[in-house]
């Protein structure tokens, strides 16, 4: 069944449409790809449904898409992460947008829904609620669907756990296992935007500031790398030995959370777990400590105790909850716990999510041209499209490289 869309304000169309425009003026490879696309027509016929963060960067993608013949059907992956102006725009360019933001359990939940209802042949999600909602309430629709393609690592993991479970029934590529994703998105795109998001929502400088990450991960190095870069001094805790000997080497401090949590003046969960940053750590705390996170979900911060147990509570600032605890200290929380970046900013730069979607692009059309010889159900994306991307990248630069001789290729081989 197809729906109607449902936003906030159509009238705000205009304001997301400069949105776009500027976006897409930053991404050369997703502007080649709409070229080949508007010729080839790969998805005519093709119903795709989409979940992720609804920005403009988002949007010019579901351009693409749409450019290459496809049906879109389109929500957030967050709901503090949408655009409004961006999903007007999107549905006065004629295409379906179910999302607006700060929707609440069940609004998100009856998006989710409208967007799956549409019977997708393929779906594109960030964290896994798209894969998790056609599973889990219309099993029904699952014969319609080619494939998939999983945008961040919380979405991977939900996968792999479906996938030992023997409970997923389609295929998915890992997107975000793509070297021109994560080490990139996850690093760069993360490291900047978690900052940019900091700093707008707090106007407080970095420099001198003991700063706490949580995770040492693609995207905690990359939080870490430009905290230092800021002039803070920073901590890291990890769970992993490996990691951990990693930010030793790159300078940085690491210990347990329940010591950082002492002397810690930012912190930054970016792990994927949950219950990162607890009441033990709360109460041990500096007062004026400020928390946030940059991982998909909003359960690495437990907003939910603060919001239990606080003496009070109110709007420091927008997008600032402040909670005095019964030791008579405040704690400050940004955007809820849920993804700083996207909650108090506009995302990764275009530039970063200009590789980002082009692999998710690059991928939906893999799964189209491959659909009767896809093996098995979990699938990376092929070297040969990363490394495509990757030229295509280093020619919108103006970069060249060199090529391997004959006689290096028989030497190397």
């Amino acid at each position: 069944m197809i729906h109607e869309s449902e936003i906030r304000d159509i009238s705000l169309w205009e304001s997301g449409e400069r949105k776009i425009s500027w976006v897409k003026q930053n991404m050369p490879l997703l502007r080649s790809i709409e070229e080949e696309f508007s010729a080839e027509k790969p998805f005519e016929g093709l119903r795709i449904a989409l979940s992720v963060h609804l920005e403009a960067k988002t949007a010019y993608l579901c351009r693409v898409l749409a450019a290459g013949g496809a049906q879109m059907f389109i929500t957030g992956s967050n709901p503090l992460s949408t655009q409004d102006d961006v999903a007007a725009a999107l549905v006065h360019g004629g295409l379906r947008v179910y999302a607006w933001y700060g929707a609440d359990d069940e609004e998100y939940h009856r998006h989710i829904g409208r967007v799956i209802e549409a019977a997708p042949n393929i779906i594109i999600d960030d964290g896994g609620d798209l894969v998790h909602f056609i599973h889990t309430e219309r099993p029904d629709l699952i014969p319609n669907v080619i494939g998939g393609c999983e945008e961040t690592t919380t979405g991977i993991n939900r996968l792999i756990s479906m996938n030992r479970a023997g409970t997923l029934k389609f295929p998915m590529i890992l997107v975000n296992n793509a070297d021109c994703k994560h080490l990139f998105d996850n690093r760069y795109g993360t490291g900047q935007s978690v900052w940019d998001g900091i700093n707008r929502t707090t106007n407080l400088i970095v420099a001198g500031k003991n700063v706490v990450v949580a995770g040492y991960g693609w995207c905690g190095k990359g939080v870490a790398m430009r905290a230092k870069g800021l002039g803070a001094s920073v901590i890291v805790t990890e769970i992993d030995p490996i990691k951990a000997m990693e930010a030793v080497m790159d300078g940085f401090k690491v210990m347990k959370m329940e010591d950082a949590a002492k002397t810690g003046d930012i912190f930054v969960t970016v792990t994927g777990c949950n219950d990162v940053i607890t009441e033990k750590c709360f109460m041990n705390m500096k007062d004026g400590a400020i928390c946030c996170n940059a991982g998909h979900f909003d359960c690495e911060v437990d907003v939910a105790w603060l919001r239990a147990n606080c003496v009070r509570s109110w709007e420091a600032r927008h997008n600032i909850m402040g909670y005095q605890l019964s030791n008579g200290r405040s704690i400050y929380i940004i955007a809820e716990g849920r993804l700083v970046n996207l909650a108090a900013g506009d995302g990764h730069p275009a530039e970063i999510m200009d590789m980002s979607f082009a692999v998710q692009a690059m991928s939906a059309l893999y799964l189209v041209k491959n659909k009767d010889k896809l093996d098995g159900m979990i699938i990376d994306v092929p070297a040969e499209v990363d490394r495509k991307i990757a030229l295509r990248k280093l020619s919108a630069w103006g970069i060249e490289i060199d090529t391997l001789t004959e006689a290096q290729k028989e030497y190397l081989g």
